[in-house]
């Protein structure tokens, strides 16, 4: 006599959560965010002791080893960095043939996607050759961006030297001069700043592509296309815009904002999905904003930053997010608005390998459902005769 099989158990209903806000996809080590308390931390280190003490070279060993590095071990990941500044001749020939008008976060992803056809190691995807093509990667995108943005001006391409900090070579290639120390110092800490930030979209988006065991190439072209978007890397180009125009017409930054909010026009570098107050990393890009603009001689993107600041608090209850805050910064170093998202790209290649080394060690393909809302019971009638 056959034994039956009991039924099998109801599946458990599934979750949904639109834009999967709220939901905890995975452990990660690398990124804490406390948005009730407007806390970061990378790897337990509080982000405003990072950006004041450390380099961005500390804060890449960081995201990478779980660890800061002792002064060998820092030494030679500078080393490494340096040596891995050069791009392969048909990339660089790439940046050559590039429209002048063609959008550079395009023109970084193609160029990223393309390294991968001259590194012999582009398939291995053991943790020593995916730490190399980490390091590679973090060396060779700020010399893609800055021979980027000098061709498409009809200029010449600064060689990298193998030498100096990220943040110094990036200014030198990019004006073909030596930044002053202040200027390498605050640039620095930007990079600190916008390196990690959780699971955010493009983190989220590689950390995918790598779940299926696909490239590290492959997964950092997706984060960057995700960064592309105006809602995730593209806000602080917004709020230089808006910081222009209001320049340029004279007008007074509270009622601009004012009038702006009375016609339900969104105002850019405000609110974010995490921060329910200030987000941190805006406090500290204020105080450098202040800095700069002492520097300068000028407080105007400053003042005027802090009038718009105070506008949005009282009007609705938002406070600056990183974005805000940065573009000023960004501004104020000679950088051209439309490189603002490609210098966001510069810093988080840190923070995408970190995640993606972190996936592969113990790998899970992420394969969320979707609930249908489409028609039932729908038949074919055939039109043959």
């Amino acid at each position: 006599m056959a034994i039956e099989s009991p039924p099998a158990p109801p599946a458990p209903a599934p979750t949904k959560a639109r834009g999967l806000e709220g939901v905890v996809a995975l452990d990660s080590a690398l990124c804490d965010i406390d948005g009730q308390k407007g806390e970061l931390i990378y790897a337990g280190y509080d982000i405003r002791d990072l950006a004041l003490e450390t380099t961005f070279e500390e804060v890449a060993y960081l995201l990478w080893h779980g660890r800061l590095p002792n002064a060998g071990e820092l030494s030679l990941l500078n080393e490494q960095l340096c040596a891995e500044r050069m791009l392969p001749p048909m990339v660089m020939d790439l940046l050559v043939q590039t429209p002048e008008d063609a959008n550079p976060m395009a023109s970084l992803r193609t160029a990223v996607s393309m390294l991968a056809l001259f590194d012999g190691e582009a398939d291995d995807m053991s943790p020593e050759a995916n730490l190399r093509k980490s390091i590679r990667l973090t060396a060779r995108i700020p010399t893609i961006i800055a021979a980027l943005d000098r061709v498409r001006k009809g200029k010449q391409p600064v060689a990298p030297r193998q030498k100096g900090s990220i943040a110094a070579e990036f200014l030198y290639m990019l004006n073909d001069e030596e930044p002053g120390e202040a200027a390498e110092r605050t640039f620095d800490a930007c990079l600190v700043l916008h390196a990690e930030h959780g699971l955010n979209a493009s983190t989220f988006a590689g950390r995918v592509i790598g779940a299926t065991l696909s490239d590290i190439y492959s997964a950092v072209t997706g984060a960057i296309g995700g960064l592309k978007g105006p809602l995730h890397g593209g806000a602080n180009i917004e709020v230089m815009k808006m910081l222009l125009d209001i320049d340029r017409e004279g007008s007074d930054p509270t009622e601009y904002i004012r009038e702006r909010l009375k016609n339900k026009q969104r105002i850019m570098g405000f609110g974010h999905r995490v921060y329910k107050t200030l987000d941190p990393r805006a406090a500290i890009l204020r105080e450098m904003v202040e800095a700069v603009s002492e520097e300068r001689g000028s407080r105007k993107w400053y003042d005027m930053s802090v009038a718009i600041m105070e506008t949005m608090e009282k009007e609705k209850g938002l406070y600056p997010n990183v974005d805000f805050f940065s573009a000023s910064v960004y501004y104020m170093l000679g950088i051209d608005t439309d490189l603002f998202t490609p210098i966001f790209a510069m810093s988080r290649i840190t923070g995408w390998t970190a995640h993606l080394l972190e996936q592969w060690k113990d790998n899970r393909l992420i394969r969320p459902r979707a609930e249908y809302t489409g028609p039932r019971g729908l038949t074919v009638r055939s039109t043959r005769r």
